[in-house]
Order: structure tokens, then C-alpha cells, then sequence
């Protein structure tokens, strides 16, 4: 039994913190005031290998021919997460939700048509589930798609689809219903003649991230562009979603250990009353408490990315990861608040990275199945007959 990474492991931890001080915390300050995501920094992380990490090699990617490097991608999300969430959903959502259904699903032909830009870091691909009045009900979609000879037509709304809206965005996997309760999963390049995106979304937090709306009326796309085997979309989702949710708790991880870490440095230099706050037991035991929820948070993330790498039971995995997307996004918020309270007055000014934290975190709670949703997904692997 070893509870450590390996020596790529930790060398891929320091590949992405360089380049993260380097390349993101001198502006995300500002990219986030403007609502802004800098695609010089999506090419970055391309240019890193960090999109092609679970992409086999033919396709572009580093992984060998299984793909199983999962624990390397939750490597690159925590320290993303650490400087920004922003940009640590960026390349979750690329890679779990834009790369991954294609790769595990995809033909031949549509995996090399859309993957090797999307490995590169050159195109953006996205997931498109979640609609106005479906979100936690995935399966209550109401988007249509009707097969009219060779082409399919999607009639339709998605909401909160991120990368969907960017300069470099190439296609969208939509689920839409066809026959009766059959759900099938489509490619949508962008531009497509009925497909609109709508505004990006004036959001709380994650604001750097790239979030829309989107619509299709009569949106037509060759019926090749099925991905995966008809009627099968709605398992297929949900198979995907697990893989994100691991990344979601990687992601948390890097939050909690960014407000672990400002908590500890702000304890030392800030002084009442004669004495630095962190000699104060009110101080030093919220942070010793943090120090335990982060690594209670990082095991059990990376022991779902290991049950997954390791080829283990899909159920095994579905378990272990709603465990950790659970209790790391429920810890990171828990983390803000602490780091809020330990910053004082300082932590409510955006001058200070602690704010932006706060505002990012609670999405981690409702993204990719709410807290909720994972307290089912675990009492039905205990065998509960909850609904």
C-alpha cells in the first residue's frame, strides 16, 4: 500500500504550478472582472500536454493506448484549481465532458475528425445535458431529434453549457429524445444552421469560465454524426458524468488547499493585539480543521482516480466518485467561509484572492450532480431504496 504519486505524478504537479504563477495569477485578478478567458492560456495548456492526458497517442494524446492516466488529469485540475477555478473547469469540462464522450464513444472517423485539435488545445469541445427545466432530472429532456433521411433535426434548449460559446469552440455533444423515451447523444459542429448560442451568463463566480445558453430550431446534422449506439445516450451520459465528477472533486481539492495555504500565510503576518492571529486557538484550530478536511478530500479523490486507472468495477467507481465529489465540494465551501472569517474585514475586498474563492466555490456543490444528487447515487450503492 502507497499513498503517494509517482515521480511523473509530482512532476507533472510542478510542470502545472509553474505555469499556472506564471501564466495565470498575474491576471486572473483582471480576466475575472472582465469576465474574460484568456485562450492564449487555453493554447498553454494544450501546448503542456494537459488535454491530451487520457487521449491515446494516435489520436494526439500522451496516455498509450488504454488511456488510462486519470490520476495525471486530476494532478493538472488541483493545481489549476489552486491559482483559479475558472480555468481549472476549462480543462475539466474539455477533457471530461468535450474529449471524453468522443473518445469513449466516438467512430473511427468522428475521433479523428474532432480529436486531435481538441487534444492540441487548438478547439474547445462541449457537453450539452442540462436543460431549463432538466437539470438534476437529466433524463426529463426535452430537446428533440427527429431522423429526416440522412440528416437528423434537433428542436430545443441547453443551459449552463460551458465552453460552448468560445472563438475555438468546434462541436457540441447534444442529448436530444427520438423515438418514445429513446435518448440519443449527437455532434453539432459550431456555426450549424439553427444552432444559436445565447448570451454568456452573468454569473457569481467562475466568471472566467465560458458559460451559455443554447437553442437549436431545426438545427440539421448528417445522421454519421451520431455518436454512439442509438438509444444508448442517456447511459452513455451517465457514465461520462462519473468520470467528472472525480475532476470536480480534484478541482475542490486545489480550492481548499489555495484557502489552506492564504490562511496559513494571512495568520503569520496579520497581528491583534501584540501577537500574529494564528497564536490565537479561535485562529489556529479553524485552520488546523481545514488542514484535515483537505486531506481527507485529496484521498479520497485520488483513490477514485485510481479505482478508475485501475480498471476497476463501474460501480465501484461510480461510488468512490460520488463520495469524493461530494464530501471535497462540500469541504472547499466550508474552506472559503473559513478563510473569509480568518481574513476578516480583507476577506469581503476583492483586493485579496480569498473573495473570488467564495464566489467560486458553491457551483462546486451543484455542478455535475448536487450534493444531493451524490447522498442518492451513495445510499443506492449501499443498496437504500431511496428516490
Amino acid at each position: 500500500m502507497s499513498f503517494e504519486l509517482s515521480e511523473d505524478h509530482e512532476a507533472l504537479r510542478t510542470l502545472v504550478r509553474d505555469f499556472a504563477q506564471r501564466e495565470i495569477t498575474p491576471s486572473v485578478a483582471k480576466w475575472d472582472r472582465a469576465h474574460h478567458l484568456p485562450l492564449e492560456v487555453v493554447h498553454g495548456l494544450g501546448e503542456l500536454g494537459l488535454f491530451g492526458l487520457v487521449v491515446p497517442e494516435r489520436y494526439g494524446g500522451t496516455a498509450g493506448p488504454t488511456g488510462s492516466n486519470f490520476t495525471s488529469l486530476c494532478v493538472a485540475i488541483e493545481e489549476l484549481g489552486r491559482v483559479d477555478q475558472s480555468i481549472g473547469i476549462t480543462l475539466s469540462a474539455g477533457v471530461g465532458l468535450g474529449i471524453n464522450p468522443i473518445l469513449r464513444y466516438g467512430s473511427e472517423e468522428q475521433k479523428q475528425t474532432w480529436l486531435p485539435d481538441l487534444v492540441a488545445g487548438r478547439a474547445l469541445a462541449a457537453f450539452a445535458l442540462t436543460e431549463p427545466e432538466a437539470g438534476s432530472d437529466a433524463g426529463a429532456t426535452r430537446t428533440r431529434a427527429r431522423l429526416d433521411h440522412d440528416e437528423w433535426v434537433l428542436n430545443g434548449e441547453k443551459a449552463f453549457i460551458t465552453n460552448s460559446g468560445t472563438a475555438i469552440t468546434s462541436v457540441v455533444t447534444v442529448t436530444a429524445r427520438t423515438d418514445g423515451d429513446e435518448i440519443c447523444a449527437l455532434l453539432v459542429p459550431s456555426g450549424s444552421p439553427g444552432f444559436t448560442v445565447g448570451p454568456a451568463y452573468e454569473k457569481l463566480g467562475w466568471r472566467i469560465s465560458d458559460t451559455h445558453g443554447l437553442s437549436f430550431d431545426d438545427c440539421r446534422v448528417p445522421a454519421a454524426n451520431l455518436l454512439g449506439e442509438r438509444g444508448r445516450g442517456f447511459a452513455q451520459f451517465l457514465s461520462v458524468l462519473d468520470d467528472g465528477r472525480i475532476a470536480i472533486s480534484a478541482l475542490a481539492v486545489g480550492l481548499a488547499a489555495a484557502c489552506l495555504h492564504e490562511c496559513q500565510q494571512y495568520s503569520l503576518a496579520r497581528h491583534s493585539f501584540g501577537a500574529p492571529i494564528g497564536s490565537r486557538q479561535s485562529i489556529a484550530f479553524a485552520i488546523s480543521d481545514l488542514a484535515v478536511a483537505v486531506e481527507a478530500a485529496r484521498l479520497l479523490t485520488y483513490k477514485a482516480a485510481w479505482l478508475k486507472d485501475s480498471g476497476r468495477d463501474r460501480a465501484e467507481v461510480k461510488q468512490a466518485a460520488a463520495m469524493a465529489k461530494l464530501f471535497s465540494s462540500e469541504a472547499a465551501m466550508a474552506a472559503t467561509r473559513t478563510a473569509t472569517q480568518v481574513f476578516g474585514g480583507n476577506g469581503f475586498l476583492e483586493d485579496f484572492p480569498v473573495a473570488r474563492f467564495y464566489r467560486d466555490a458553491k457551483i462546486l456543490e451543484i455542478g455535475e450532480g448536487t450534493s444531493e444528487i451524490q447522498r442518492i447515487l451513495i445510499a443506492r450503492g449501499l443498496g437504500l431504496p431511496v428516490r
